[in-house]
């Protein structure tokens, strides 16, 4: 019997790739779909009232911890991985799978006074730090919770010919024109992989599956600067 909570979440996710490929299945992987984008989300975003994964994140999450780089070792901020995840999410959900515009435009950018509107990542260490130091972190989890709310009613509303419509090139190069994506070789391949993509591998990746990998990093970060374990150039500002 499998007791870890990722380790659980890992095969479930194995299972959904599964049931994403059959037709006949398309109920089971919705509902399969909504649990693994429950658990990473507060479990207020999903309703469910079990805790997930960014519940441990924001859990006793101080704003110094928030928005540290602990050693020369670590690659992202806190900050930065919330705001990464986020912006994917309300990017690909929104503008490649829906067709609609993305959340980021209905005043978050002020609220955030994040001053980027990309992914982040061409962002060099110094860039993210200002980043890391100016984001408005309650309403980077208030952005946060909406992007999750927006995705679940997105993925409710797909029917089982959708799963294999394939990514518009026109809604890729209206990403460019935005300035979701930075049209830099560090940001443009984003452009690339999810033009390979369906709308079933997009909810498979990033939808899914990139929240996770970035919410460990935060997890450990967050342990390594609980724990005392920052070496001595820990870096809160830039």
């Amino acid at each position: 019997m499998m007791d870890d909570p990722k380790s659980l979440w890992n095969a479930r996710q194995t299972r959904l790739r599964e049931l994403l490929g059959k037709a006949d299945r398309f109920d089971e992987a919705i509902a399969l779909c909504l649990e693994q984008h429950a658990m990473v989300h507060a479990a207020a975003v999903s309703g469910s009232g079990a805790p997930t994964f960014e519940d441990e994140l924001w859990e006793g999450l101080d704003e110094t911890v928030f928005r540290a780089l602990p050693s020369p070792k670590d690659e992202e901020t806190i900050a930065w991985g919330i705001w990464h995840i986020s912006r994917i999410e309300d990017i690909t959900m929104n503008l490649l799978v829906a067709g609609e515009e993305q959340l980021f435009d209905a005043a978050w950018q002020e609220r955030l006074r994040a001053g980027v509107r990309d992914t982040g990542n061409a962002m060099t260490t110094a860039e993210m730090l200002a980043f890391s130091a100016a984001v408005d972190m309650t309403e980077l989890r208030n952005y946060r919770g909406a992007v999750g709310r927006k995705t679940r009613g997105i993925i409710r509303g797909l029917t089982a010919p959708d799963l294999k419509r394939k990514v518009n090139p026109a809604a890729l190069q209206r990403i460019l024109d935005e300035g979701a994506v930075l049209d830099v070789p560090d940001a443009r391949w984003l452009i690339d992989f999810w033009g390979r993509k369906n709308v079933a591998g997009l909810l498979l990746m990033p939808a899914t599956r990139h929240p996770l990998v970035h919410l460990n990093e935060a997890l450990r970060v967050k342990a390594k600067c609980r724990s005392g374990r920052v070496g001595p150039k820990t870096r809160l500002t830039p």
